[in-house]
């Protein structure tokens, strides 16, 4: 049976591994020249289990209203003449009441688990961990008001009903983890460290593991530009696609799987499909590390101003934000200074400021943060896409899970899969 993954990301690259995995013939289509280059380009790096509680959460309306008017604030909202941005952010409101928060809590850390899980499989069938500067050093979440104290244990505790392993750590037990970290000592309150946490470069994995697909009879369509599907008797009989040449073809599978991120629902709406996926836009700076001894090899997460930071060879990324500005990818400077003061200020002397690759990506969120994966109202379309900020985290687990219910059979994990 053959399978067409729409898609070259990580996600749609972890399902392509999967697919064939289980058996499935498959054959990839991605708009860009190469694997990775959409969303997956320059994330945080993070693989971060430990953060399964999503943006949508009871503290995240009164927070976003302290962050308006803030050029460096961690979440912003442009308004635009848009329905769709708007029905998103209701939906978003919705979901951050407690109940909504718990269940989409559980079922990301299910998931989280799931995923990390086979990462591992792949990464010993494949011997790749090198190839995308893999790193399992835990990550550190650093917090530097003493008033969180009481509700980072309670947060602790939660995590580990949820099965994630994770400790409190005092401002000396976080420095003698991460040396680097030693010009914060008389600021830094405490963290959390997530041992089991990993950090990779998720541009390199996907391209890495496409080109180990490729040699075991993958085909990937690249510079191929998806127009529409065609349909008849309730079926999707093909993909109406510029190929890399400038004609016009269809392409066909026996099954399609979207993993087009934030252009899936754009694509799937002639259908009649209404996903409840927008765009949330991140940024990214990528720099040259000047003092490998001032550079964090722990990932870190500063949880008060929502931005991650990771190791990767000798570069260092640091990520975060997230802005609902519709489709736009230009770059904000303010967004960028902000990231580099920041790291000036925690990780001082560690990175050359003149030697920086900005970069923003949009980020496909749904609106409680738990993903899309499953069968849609098509018998031979699937859904892997709305992974929202946690991509790298839950990729493996999503393709995973996504093959097994396409052989027919039911996953080990609780999740509302769709059905």
């Amino acid at each position: 049976m053959h399978v067409m993954v729409l898609g070259a990301g990580i996600t749609g690259v972890t399902t392509a591994w999967f697919l064939r995995e289980a058996g499935f013939k498959v054959s990839v289509i991605d708009r860009q020249g190469e694997a990775g280059h959409e969303t997956s380009f320059a994330n945080g790096g993070q693989i971060s289990v430990s953060h399964p509680e999503p943006w949508a959460n009871p503290s995240a309306p009164l927070a976003a209203l302290s962050w308006l008017g803030r050029a460096g604030a961690p979440l912003r909202f442009v308004p635009h003449a848009n329905l769709d941005q708007w029905q998103w952010a209701f939906q978003f409101l919705r979901e951050c009441l407690p109940a909504r928060t718990h269940r989409n809590t559980v079922a990301i850390a299910a998931l989280a688990l799931h995923s990390l899980q086979e990462l591992h499989r792949v990464r010993e069938a494949t011997g790749i961990a090198e190839a995308y500067d893999a790193r399992a050093r835990g990550i550190l979440h650093l917090f530097f008001d003493a008033s969180q104290l009481d509700r980072i244990k309670a947060r602790i505790n939660h995590l580990a009903r949820l099965g994630i392993e994770t400790r409190f750590c005092t401002s000396d037990q976080c420095i003698d983890l991460e040396p680097a970290l030693a010009s914060l000592r008389l600021r830094l309150v405490g963290g959390i460290y997530a041992p089991k946490d990993e950090s990779g470069d998720a541009l390199r994995f996907s391209q890495t593991l496409a080109r180990v697909l490729a040699s075991h009879d993958v085909h990937f369509h690249y510079q191929t530009f998806i127009e529409q599907f065609s349909r008849a008797d309730g079926q999707i009989t093909g993909i109406e696609v510029i190929n890399d040449k400038g004609g016009t073809q269809i392409l066909s599978a026996d099954h399609y799987v979207v993993c087009l991120g934030s252009y899936s629902r754009e694509l799937v709406r002639p259908l009649g499909e209404n996903l409840p996926i927008y765009p949330l836009k991140g940024y990214s700076v990528t720099a040259a590390i000047t003092d490998p001894l001032r550079a964090p090899s722990v990932s870190l997460t500063d949880e008060a101003r929502r931005i991650v930071c990771s190791r990767l060879g000798e570069r260092l990324r640091i990520a975060g934000t997230a802005e609902l500005d519709d489709y736009n990818r230009d770059i904000d400077p303010a967004r960028i200074n902000a990231m580099l003061a920041w790291a000036e200020d925690r990780l001082p002397g560690a990175i050359d400021h003149k030697r920086i690759t900005p970069w923003t990506g949009l980020r496909p969120a749904t609106p409680g943060g738990v993903p899309l994966i499953g069968r849609s109202p098509y018998p031979n379309l699937w859904y892997n896409t709305g992974h929202g900020t946690l991509g790298w985290t839950l990729s493996c687990g999503s393709a995973s899970s996504l093959a097994t219910l396409m052989r027919g059979e039911k996953p080990a994990i609780a999740f509302p899969f769709l059905h």
